[in-house]
């Protein structure tokens, strides 16, 4: 996708204010742009990490809250050579079903590995990172889910990140 105008400028202007409005106390505000790091060298020479809210988690691991009014704010490791089968998803706020039957919808394990095969990625971290969307807290989602996953990802010496939205 190419930009046709300043890296800055928003494709639905005002929709954020408009979030705000709604939602009040909802969204994380910045009074400064924090640009991307640029990629040190190739993606098929690098090591990638997936981060996703998506709400996958190993089978038989603590489930997400889904049910409380603010949301959880803990995050699982998932290993990145997991087989679908080995996996769930704890998740009430968005439709599962498709999920369900092919995981890779919503969390693309075998495609990214399909990828580092082709070598078109270096190769995957040890493990990749699932937390649930769904937190009504901003401040605390930065504060403490945001750094606890920023300082997994570092640890595992990630070198680039995919980061999706179920």
């Amino acid at each position: 996708m190419t930009a046709t105008s300043s890296d800055r400028e928003q494709l639905r202007p005002g929709l954020w204010a408009t979030v705000n409005e709604r939602y009040p106390g909802s969204m994380i505000t910045k009074s400064d742009l924090v640009p991307l790091t640029k990629l040190g060298k190739p993606l098929a020479a690098s090591r990638l990490t997936f981060v996703s809210t998506a709400g996958v988690q190993p089978r038989g691991t603590l489930p997400f809250d889904v049910t409380h009014p603010v949301g959880d704010y803990s995050f699982r490791r998932v290993p990145s050579s997991a087989e679908p089968a080995d996996l769930e998803i704890h998740q009430l706020k968005y439709p599962t079903a498709g999920a369900n039957r092919d995981l890779n919808v919503v969390f693309p394990l075998e495609r990214l590995r399909d990828l580092v095969a082709e070598g078109a990625i270096g190769a995957l971290t040890p493990d990749v990172y699932s937390f649930i969307g769904y937190n009504m807290d901003p401040e605390r989602l930065e504060r403490t889910l945001a750094e606890e996953i920023a300082a997994a990802v570092a640890a595992d010496g990630a070198e680039a990140a995919l980061l999706a939205p179920a």
